[in-house]
């Protein structure tokens, strides 16, 4: 009897748990489906997602269209004024609220023979994929694989001659934002080459352009190899000179790296020739400097602890002095390409790239001094200067606040090289292309 009771009451257990076991089943159920669902997502990586952004998620401002462009001629001249024509470029596709069609850059430095400059895709430079995730919603490129060829493109042609001013070229761009053109797929500006355009955009948004452009794995592997050349010199000089390097970081660890001086260097002979004929025309005195100036410019320089290691970024090839290494100051240790051994690295290279690995080496030294009527050097401090500006420090001014900037051809009130960061307020980029004196800590 009691074992006839015991078996009828497991029964009621069993069918009293059945609902509860109904429920846990369902639960697992939808976990396993919501999984399936987000699994794709989280499996990827960083570089995956950026092409996953790009890919599905729609555009945070209705003007930059995926299905209307513009079209540029190819891009030319050196490094920073191809990087200043890609900028205008970027941002007059922009205005007409169109993507940018990738341009083609130019690998050789040619300025009057058109017909011998050497095309270079603009993504085996910098990095497409992390362009337009960097700028997403603000400027964004596109590939010709986009473009369906339903209609033949519009032709925009650029003014010219001093008839054709700043306002009239607006005008021109205003006409065609929601006009005639606004029904054709491409709009291709033909004429003068974007670095001649006429500007209308603030060194802002220049300046976040440019922070979008970040250099393609290849190139930025040899970035790295220079700059721990650099480093490794400077443990050396320390290391001859008994003197230790043990600054630690905020997490207590002293593997900090070695600071190191980037100097840009105009003293090739193309230059000293053009400034001093600049010189003479603007009746300016502050734009060329020898050698023996810089040298004592820079040495008057106190941010870094010595004895401290000064990477010369200079045209080997167009030098006519080929001892620039000598001369310097007691503590100074200065290399160029041939004695830091990197002549390999540069060597393989074409002039695009090899500028732009001096860029970056400049770029990201713990001291820069440069000449303010150089548009390298102008862009190199608009970077330190953005960066900056994102720690929050919108002045140098009296203060050792890391990423110092120095003009070597201004003086500045101690009689050393003038202090140096760009105005983010200016409203086009006339001082940053075609240089100034008139520069400040702030």
């Amino acid at each position: 009897m009691n074992i006839l009771l015991e078996l009828k009451h497991l029964k009621l257990l069993s069918l009293s748990a059945r609902p509860v076991i109904f429920k846990g089943l369902l639960i697992v159920i939808a976990l396993i489906v919501l999984r399936a669902i987000l699994s794709p997502f989280f499996a990827i990586n960083s570089s995956e997602k950026e092409e996953f952004y790009e890919s599905t998620a729609p555009d945070l401002l209705p003007g930059i269209r995926r299905d209307k462009f513009v079209e540029v001629p190819q891009i030319i001249w050196g490094l920073n004024n191809q990087k200043i024509a890609f900028a205008r470029a970027c941002l007059t596709a922009r205005f007409l609220n169109r993507s940018l069609l990738m341009p083609s850059l130019s690998a050789s430095l040619f300025y009057k023979e058109v017909d011998l400059l050497q095309p270079i895709n603009f993504d085996k430079v910098f990095d497409f994929k992390k362009f337009n995730a960097r700028c997403h919603g603000f400027v964004r490129l596109a590939r010709y694989s986009e473009v369906s060829n339903r209609t033949e493109p519009f032709k925009l042609q650029k003014g010219s001659g001093r008839r054709w001013t700043v306002e009239r070229d607006l005008d021109q761009l205003q006409q065609f934002v929601g006009g005639k053109a606004d029904d054709f797929e491409v709009i291709e500006i033909v004429g003068k080459h974007p670095f001649l355009w006429p500007d209308h955009w603030p060194v802002k948004d220049y300046a976040k352009i440019f922070d979008c452009l970040v250099l393609v794995a290849e190139i930025e592997t040899e970035v790295a190899k220079v700059i721990s050349k650099i480093r490794e010199a400077g443990q050396r000089a320390r290391h001859e000179a008994g003197v230790s390097h043990s600054k630690q970081r905020r997490d207590g660890s002293t593997n900090l790296p070695v600071p190191y001086v980037a100097v840009h260097m105009r003293i090739e002979k193309d230059w000293m020739i053009h400034c001093k004929k600049w010189e003479q025309r603007s009746n300016l005195h502050e734009i060329c400097s020898s050698k023996e100036e810089i040298i004592h410019k820079v040495s008057q320089i106190t941010d870094l602890r010595r004895p401290v290691v000064v990477y010369l970024a200079v045209a080997d090839s167009l030098l006519e002095d080929d001892s620039i290494t000598s001369g310097w100051r007691v503590g100074m240790v200065a290399y160029e390409k041939k004695k830091l051994g990197v002549t390999d690295i540069y060597d393989r290279q074409p002039y695009l790239i090899k500028s732009a690995i001096d860029f970056e080496v400049c770029s990201r030294a713990d001291v820069f001094v440069g000449n303010s009527f150089s548009t390298f050097s102008n862009l190199v401090v608009l970077s330190r200067t953005e960066r900056l500006y994102n720690l929050g420090k919108a002045s140098s001014c009296g203060e050792n606040i890391g990423l110092s900037s120095y003009a070597y051809n201004v003086m500045g009130d101690d009689g050393g090289p003038q202090r140096w960061m760009t105005d983010m307020s200016d409203r086009n980029l006339q001082r940053l292309s075609y240089g100034t004196n008139n520069v400040s800590c702030h």
